[in-house]
């Protein structure tokens, strides 16, 4: 096949001040962003009573897989400044982390959503569905799925695709590594089934909990923000679905100053959003708001209770 469209992706060099500015903003934000993140996952290993709870650990799982995707994301980006452009082979394996992290969010927002549902719609059940085993399971069972909507994709990328372009150097996006049209078609076709199922889940949990329960009820009402606020995390994770499209409107909106729009959207879908869930759970949610604060800043001492009541484990 000729490679030769793979490199049709082509943007103006910023001036090396710009780059370093760039590159510099991106990389106090990974780190700012990536630290808090760290600070959940280093909370949630030092008590035992959030490796008990189903909930948190889907939600130490969103900030894992948030880590991955904005650690992979922000390298590419660096790479790209400082290489322009890398070997096909490399940037297979770097999108590998990125795409990975992408389908697994929705799917993971969906897990959760279901489980405050059956924790507020069938209380009585939940101690039986919502296990510890069956949440590893169902995390398991996330990453295959994701696994197979790229694994696949390699494989036939190794098999029909010469040496030739294999070796050659390209500007690393999804679309410049992997040309053929039936991949596109086909990752368009997953994406679309996958969002519909996620959207589904989210709509028909935030419905069965409002009308199920008496709207006056605190557990109720934050049961609804909570699925409104993955409704609200699911549409900023969909925006890398059409980053392709958006990164080629702006070429037409902002033909002058299309480096700078580029990266402004990048930032917006790729950084920002990473920072939803450690408002949404870590600071939020109280149970885990009593041992987050030991950490979170270095040297502060937090005068608090830290055992929690057996209503904010339920």
């Amino acid at each position: 096949m000729n490679f030769s469209s793979a490199n049709s992706y082509v943007r103006a060099r910023d001036s090396f001040s710009v780059a370093v500015s760039k590159n510099v903003i991106v990389g106090v934000l990974c780190i700012i962003i990536n630290y808090i993140n760290g600070t959940l996952i280093h909370t949630f290993n030092k008590h035992q009573i959030f490796h008990v709870n189903p909930r948190y650990i889907l939600f130490i799982h969103l900030v894992v897989n948030d880590m991955m995707q904005l650690t992979s994301s922000v390298m590419l980006l660096l790479l790209s400044y400082v290489f322009y452009k890398i070997s096909v082979r490399l940037c297979c394996f770097l999108l590998l982390f990125t795409i990975i992290a992408t389908q697994n969010t929705p799917m993971n927002l969906a897990a959760m959503a279901v489980e405050c549902y059956i924790a507020i719609c069938l209380p009585l059940h939940h101690a039986t569905l919502c296990t510890v085993r069956r949440t590893y399971i169902l995390i398991g069972i996330i990453w295959f799925v994701s696994l197979m909507s790229y694994v696949p994709d390699i494989f036939l990328l190794l098999s029909t695709e010469s040496a030739e372009f294999l070796d050659s150097k390209i500007v690393c996006i999804r679309n410049n590594a992997f040309l053929s049209p039936l991949l596109q078609q086909k990752n368009n076709i997953y994406n679309i089934i996958l969002l519909v199922i996620v959207w589904s889940s989210l709509v028909y949990t935030y419905l069965r909990i409002l009308f199920a329960a008496k709207s006056a009820d605190a557990d109720v009402k934050k049961a609804r923000n909570t699925i409104l606020l993955h409704g609200f995390q699911l549409l900023l994770s969909m925006l890398t679905y059409v980053a392709q499209a958006l990164r080629q409107a702006l070429y037409v909106w902002f033909p002058r100053n299309i480096t700078d729009a580029i990266f402004v959207c990048y930032v917006f879908i790729q950084v920002l959003p990473r920072l939803i869930s450690p408002i949404v759970y870590g600071i939020r949610d109280r149970t885990f708001r009593r041992y987050l604060q030991r950490y979170l800043l270095c040297g502060m001492r937090a005068s608090i209770n830290p055992q929690p009541t057996i209503k904010e484990l339920q």
